[in-house]
């Protein structure tokens, strides 16, 4: 089959990251590097942004996004309809990150057409797309329509378990894992040199060679547990005090997080420099990756973490046992308990050798199950099959 035109939609993209969108802009690239041509549909959320530009090579198209509430987001979904109408001569297939607004205008935009939509669920518990429906205006409407998609992705068993419960149809679903690409296996030389690039970047990364690192790179919102990881931190500085915790990236709890930072005297020992577009070279300098969460789909931070063969700790809820076996790959620690967490960092700081093990092994299973390459292919593949497929059937109706 000749390469795919593919239009990945994400209404929030790069500089605004999170999971969902480090997912959708891995996924670009992957096609992208197998001779495919993806191209990112996303909003304009700040007017002095430009509406067109490169990301990873992929170009990026940014359409009206109003800040008013309501308003903002039915101009988009109009905005996207237009464009998906305007451009479909130009798709094979189009991608559509959460189950949410921009799912219900491409699959309103191309019914009419052979261009199957592809929807991936995001999320799960109440942080997820199915909850969401069931609590937003229109949610349940917005979820009839996505029922009528060509397909749903599922990034992890117990988001199509999600799904089936939600009465999506069983043989819509399709269970694709989150892959992350496989950085060269680290050393104590190239920990060094992460953390001299780090410092030249941004002198508040500084920190001395001996100092364990702990890092976190997500979005800052109240679902990933940062509080409970703040309120730890000071017993984490008694056993080591010359501990530093990188909280990386943005969110609507940045400055609720800071305010805490400040109030708990903190400052210099917890950094919040920010989002990185990408986070290789804090993964080699740090020697702990900590994702506290109390609700995860399958996290792209965390598998990035695992590739790249950093020691983690993570909330012991259901999307990151998918990952972490405890004691095996990683510790787990039950979510919301401060005082646990604290003892579980200080543990993975203190015995080195188990931990450096369990990082091993985590980085093998990286390689073996959860590569990029893997999951991009298995994408392609089903996305080739639903081309065939709306090929050899009439036009919808209207």
């Amino acid at each position: 089959m000749s390469p795919l035109r593919l239009a990945l939609v994400t209404r929030r993209f790069w500089p605004l990251v999170g999971g969902a969108e480090i997912a959708m802009a891995n996924l670009a690239t992957g096609f992208l590097d197998m001779g495919h041509r993806p191209q990112i549909v996303t909003a304009l959320w700040e007017r002095d942004w430009p509406s067109e530009f490169v990301h990873r090579e992929v170009p990026v198209h940014r359409l009206p996004n109003p800040p008013q509430r309501g308003w903002g987001t039915l101009r988009y979904m109009m905005a996207l309809s237009r464009w998906l109408r305007e451009h479909q001569g130009e798709l094979d297939a189009v991608y559509v990150s959460m189950l949410k607004h921009d799912a219900y205008a491409a699959i309103g935009a191309l019914r009419a057409t052979r261009i199957p939509v592809v929807l991936r669920v995001e999320g799960g518990g109440e942080t997820g797309d199915c909850h969401w429906h069931e609590t937003a205006r229109f949610g349940m409407r917005i979820r009839r329509r996505c029922q009528q998609s060509d397909s749903i992705i599922a990034p992890s068993e117990s988001l199509r378990d999600e799904l089936l419960a939600a009465g999506f149809p069983t043989s819509r679903i399709s269970v694709i894992v989150n892959g992350v690409a496989i950085p060269m296996p680290r050393d104590g030389a190239s920990r060094s040199e992460a953390r001299i690039a780090l410092a030249e970047v941004n002198p508040d990364l500084g920190v001395h060679d001996l100092a364990p690192v702990v890092l976190f790179t997500g979005r800052l919102h109240a679902g990933k547990g940062l509080h409970d990881l703040i309120r730890a931190w000071p017993v984490v500085l008694q056993s080591h005090p010359e501990a530093r915790l990188w909280l990386i990236g943005e969110g609507p709890e940045r400055d609720a997080l800071f305010e805490m930072i400040v109030d708990a005297g903190l400052r210099g020992q917890v950094l919040m420099p920010g989002a990185f577009d990408d986070v290789q070279d804090l993964l080699a300098a740090a020697d702990l990756f900590v994702l506290p969460s109390y609700q995860e789909g399958l996290s792209i931070a965390l598998l990035e973490a695992m590739a790249a063969g950093v020691p983690t700790v993570a909330s012991d809820i259901p999307g990151n046992r998918a990952l972490i076996r405890h004691g095996v790959d990683g510790l787990l620690c039950p979510a919301g308990n401060p005082s646990l967490l604290a003892a579980t960092i200080v543990d993975a700081l203190t015995d080195r050798v188990p931990a450096r093990t369990r990082a091993a092994e985590a980085r093998r299973r990286a390689v073996s199950e959860f590569s990029l390459e893997r999951s991009a292919r298995e994408h392609l593949v089903l996305f080739e099959t639903l081309c065939r497929q709306r090929a050899q059937t009439p036009f919808a109706c209207p």
